[in-house]
């Protein structure tokens, strides 16, 4: 059997000669090729898209096409295929924005001659990853759920799950007992399920998001759409759900009067915090996995950039391009779980901090106890 070592050496190696062909082929037709757009390159990659791109050969791009699913207000509701747009560039009056405020969305002429957007419900690349990443981690927790059950009914209830199953317990046991039981409070059984399904779903989908291969590859929790909706939920956890205590400390801190009335300061920048924590939780999500993806495509770019340079500059350029893109990699995975535990823990602090009985009281997690 081979060591770990071997296998590594095994990978890097393919990946090498991989790359020396691509770029000799690549190479051939440098002359009749355009030279590469980076940018574009970049941002077609991570943007949301009708069409779920695979591969490209010189006469073609290879794809998936998806439903697109649009009510024109004009002439009513519209089921086809993203391929109709691929071949005609314009199919019932759509097609895609090339530039503009709509560039990259669906759009229609209407009777005055200008660009519209119609009501898309469409199922997008983002939206198909989703729905994917949402169906496995369904399965992941019921077929745990399911053995529990089985195991339960054997009277072995000490049993322990292997493989996945045994991963996961780890990441349940390990966020449930070490994070939201000690910064929810003793509330945090009503909380639990909402901060372990955002865990998972970050975390599922920010290693998904690096697989470049199908259904991987989505550029989903570099979508500031979806740090959006979960952020907004814990928003929502917070502040629908925060007990007397916590709403006092907006509406009447315990401030000098003169901070209060007549000019309410306090309550603006209590207010103004209600909005900004939530922001964080989007921003930072989104900035972390969005440029983590724009480093690896940037890296593997050099490929194609250094072509023109001959070939022992480009296969030297790929040699890097090839080591310091696997680092980024593993590098990414480590960010991934990183940034899962950080919106999860900062979720259950917020949430821990609008269910305390006084304002004295924090989180055991929020705050270092002195010890005498």
């Amino acid at each position: 059997m081979l060591t770990a070592r071997r296998s590594i050496l095994i990978v890097l190696s393919f990946a090498f000669i991989m790359m020396a062909c691509g770029t000799s082929l690549y190479a051939n037709h440098a002359k009749e090729r355009p030279p590469v757009d980076v940018r574009h390159l970049i941002l077609e990659h991570l943007k949301d898209s009708y069409h779920w791109h695979l591969f490209s050969t010189e006469k073609k791009d290879i794809g998936i096409p998806l439903p697109v699913i649009v009510r024109s207000p004009e002439r009513g509701w519209f089921f086809f295929l993203s391929s109709r747009l691929v071949e005609k560039e314009e199919y019932e009056g759509f097609h895609i924005a090339e530039e503009g405020r709509y560039e990259g969305k669906l759009v229609e002429t209407d009777t005055q001659g200008q660009e519209v957007r119609p009501f898309d419900i469409s199922i997008t690349k983002d939206v198909l990853a989703l729905f994917f990443s949402c169906g496995l981690l369904m399965l992941l927790v019921l077929r745990l759920a399911k053995w529990y059950k089985k195991q339960e009914m054997r009277g072995k209830t000490d049993a322990v799950p292997t493989g996945v199953m045994g991963i996961m317990e780890w990441f349940i046991m390990s966020i449930h007992d070490g994070m939201i039981k000690k910064c929810v409070g003793k509330d945090y059984k009503r909380y639990a399920p909402y901060l372990l399904t955002a865990f998972f779903f970050i975390f599922l989908n920010n290693v998904l998001g690096l697989i470049p291969l199908f259904p991987g590859g989505a550029n989903l929790t570099g979508n500031i759409t979806i740090t959006f909706g979960l952020a907004f939920f814990t928003m929502v956890a917070v502040n629908l759900f925060g007990n007397k205590e916590y709403w006092k400390e907006i509406l009447w801190p315990d401030v000098p009067v003169f901070m209060k009335v007549p000019v309410p300061i306090m309550q603006i920048i209590e207010f103004f915090g209600i909005l900004t924590k939530p922001m964080a939780l989007m921003i930072r999500l989104f900035a972390n996995i969005f440029a983590g993806h724009i480093v690896i495509l940037a890296l593997t770019s050099l490929v194609f950039l250094t072509v023109a340079m001959g070939p022992v500059i480009n296969v030297s350029m790929s040699a890097v391009s090839v080591l310091f893109s696997v680092f980024m990699l593993c590098l990414e995975l480590l960010v991934a779980y990183i940034q899962a535990y950080v919106f999860t823990m900062l979720s259950s602090i917020f949430i821990g901090l609008s269910r305390q009985a006084t304002h004295k009281i924090k989180p055991a997690c929020a705050v270092e106890t002195n010890k005498k």
